[in-house]
């Protein structure tokens, strides 16, 4: 066994079972080392949330504190002993977050968060059938248990449509992991480290969340989301079905028509006031710093500087004035039917990072965040040609290698997930959760361009997707659909003199992680390499890249631009490992600089006045027509 899989074994203990750890292990309280003496205030039957100060200030504290442990042995011992009193998804947050930042953990792989808490994934009514198979299995009855994921809604509710996508298990571990690449407590001056554009990435991340979403609106034939924008509005309702078993009780649901109330630490009017201020710093282009001195919101930070005042990380300028919108947005959400707290009930899924995505409101919501930040991109000139063309290079063509030229077609994949590492079934064998996820044929991008001059050039390959034709049929205004442009792939190409030719495996994207691995598979230490640098889980899941389209073959726009390589092209970071590159468009690389020069969603970032597609090109664009085909 390689010192590396040692330490994997070794970490993958910590979190086998931690949702009952508390209620299982004991570690007497002098035996506990004094440098945890600051956490365990946060009960392990309460709801963690990455979006209460109250949760993130204990949460920093055990952050720092693994992080500090003078080598992987007093990490691994302080550990241990943490989670048998922290609370566990605390634990879980904190422990995942100083594996991914200390030296002596890089290459190792934290297990799938819908592993070690199954309970935010499956629903409770499968979970509980699960439990009952396998402890009334025959006595030596070693066999393999399956229990099918059963339909949490109907056709009642028109929401219903999209629970394949908002319920997918792939894309809310997806934003739990972002949340841990991107912790909102992350101190540069502790950790010696700034991580580069941030409050852009928050941005950018969410940006395309509800990009995707519009287009999975428009594939199940719904109009798209109208956003939250006012604090008084009633909400719909949403029932995640899913429990919380350290606590043994539900994440609460939320009836139709309920507003926004004051909570016991923020008023509604601290939403309304906190957002007036943020738009008032966006109309006058400058912010103010906590010293009172005035910031620009410039070309270069101001998307940066304004996604890191509205999440709010320890990055804001002034979080005292400008407040904490995100966090608090969330947390209303999830007590709106509780808001004093005078029912003592649980909270809703909005409180998770593990589980909001579930909730249709946080589409809706994050829709309002990035009307804000549209706010901003309307101050900003729009591009020129100059900023758009790339000089002797044109793209001539672009087609789909698929199955049927220019088609992709989309269907439903059966997957299993394990239940074991969750809770204890009493059961020899496996316990498996059976569901079905969206998926697509593998695919790839032909693309042929033309170099005009005598020289090789560098560029890089920037490949979008969005759907033609609205919820009535009609074309989407240019300036409407680059809002619901979904980012594909970005990639760096050399491109001779003369004619070339470019192929791209759908497969390669640089918005998907590459791979997860499995509990199981972490234990048999597969693949393991000391110098493997895809370990953050951080990416979109593959299987969702594609939109689903619909039965007929839905229209889409394919967008590919070639940009000047020389101008896109970032200072390598002194000592770069290129670590943590699963997936560089949403989630950068580790340590270093964004690996782009460009803004975020480049060229469709800003105000387009262009009418049409042909008006907005430039020689180094070009936009196919293709399809996506939905096989039920």
């Amino acid at each position: 066994m390689s010192l590396l899989h040692e330490k994997q074994v070794r970490v993958l203990k910590l979190f086998e079972r931690l949702s009952v750890a508390a209620s299982g292990e004991h570690i007497p309280t002098d035996q506990i080392d004094p440098r945890l003496s600051t956490v365990g205030i946060l009960p392990n039957s309460a709801f963690f949330s990455c979006f209460l100060p109250e949760h993130l200030d204990e949460a920093k504290d055990l952050i720092e504190i693994f992080y500090g442990a003078k080598d992987f042995d007093d990490f691994i011992h302080l550990a241990e002993q943490a989670r048998t009193f922290v609370n566990s998804t605390l634990f879980a947050f904190a422990a995942e977050v100083a594996i991914l930042h200390r030296a002596d953990s890089r290459g190792i792989i934290v297990p799938p968060i819908q592993e070690i808490f199954a309970d935010r994934f499956v629903p409770a009514d499968t979970l509980i059938r699960a439990f009952s198979i396998a402890t009334t299995k025959p006595s030596g009855d070693e066999s393999d248990v399956i229990v099918d994921v059963h339909e949490t809604g109907n056709i009642l509710d028109p929401e219903y449509k999209l629970a394949y996508y908002r319920e997918d298990i792939g894309v809310n571990a997806h934003h739990w992991h972002w949340h841990v690449v991107y912790p909102s407590v992350y101190d540069s001056t502790f950790f010696g480290k700034k991580k580069d554009r941030t409050g852009e990435l928050f941005y950018y991340m969410h940006q395309q969340m509800c990009a995707r979403y519009d287009c999975e609106r428009l594939s199940n034939g719904l109009n798209r989301m109208v956003a939250f924008h006012n604090f008084d509005e009633p909400l719909e309702g949403y029932a995640a079905h899913l429990t919380h078993i350290a606590s043994g009780r539900h994440y609460a649901p939320r009836p139709d028509n309920l507003a926004l109330r004051d909570i016991r630490q923020v008023d509604v009017q601290d939403m309304q006031r906190w957002t007036e201020r943020i738009l008032e710093a966006i109309h006058l282009g400058k912010v103010i710093d906590s010293q009172g001195n005035d910031v620009p919101l410039d070309e270069e930070h101001g998307a940066d500087i304004l996604g890191s005042l509205i999440e709010s990380n320890l990055e804001s300028k002034n979080k005292q004035f400008y407040g904490n919108l995100h966090n608090w947005g969330h947390v209303m959400m999830a007590y709106i039917h509780d808001p004093d707290g005078r029912f003592r009930e649980t909270p809703g899924v909005m409180t998770d990072t593990a589980t909001s995505l579930r909730d249709p409101i946080f589409y809706r919501f994050h829709r309002f965040i990035d009307n804000v930040f549209q706010e901003y991109k309307k101050t900003l000139p729009v591009y020129s040609k100059d900023n758009l063309n790339f000089p002797d290079i044109q793209v001539t063509e672009v087609k789909v290698n698929a199955k049927i030229p220019n088609v992709i077609h989309t269907f439903f994949r059966e997957d299993e997930l394990e239940l074991n590492h969750c809770m204890y079934f009493g059961s020899p064998g496996s316990v498996r959760a059976r569901y079905h996820h969206l998926d697509h044929e593998s695919f790839s991008y032909i693309i042929t361009s033309v170099n005009n001059s005598n020289e090789e050039k560098q560029g890089t390959v920037r490949i979008f997707l969005a759907p033609k034709y609205d919820e009535l049929g009609n074309i989407i205004p240019l300036d409407d659909q680059r809002r619901l442009y979904i980012e594909m792939d970005k990639f760096h190409v050399d491109l001779r003199p003369g004619k070339n030719t470019i192929v791209r495996s759908s497969t390669d994207s640089s918005v998907t992680i590459s791979s997860t691995y499995t509990f199981k598979e972490l234990l048999h230490g597969e693949d393991f390499d000391n110098d493997r640098t895809e370990f953050c889980s951080c990416g979109w899941p593959q299987h969702l890249l594609v939109p689903k389209g619909n039965d007929k073959g839905m229209p889409f726009n394919l967008f590919v631009m070639i940009s000047d390589g020389e101008k896109d092209k970032v200072a390598p970071t002194e000592g770069s490992q290129k670590l943590c590159n699963d997936a560089l468009s949403y989630c950068g690389v580790m340590d270093e600089k964004y690996p782009d020069k460009r803004a975020m969603g480049y060229p469709f970032d800003r105000t387009i006045t262009a009418e049409t597609h042909d008006e907005f090109l430039s020689p180094n664009m070009l936009v196919s027509n293709i399809s996506i085909r939905f096989q039920d």
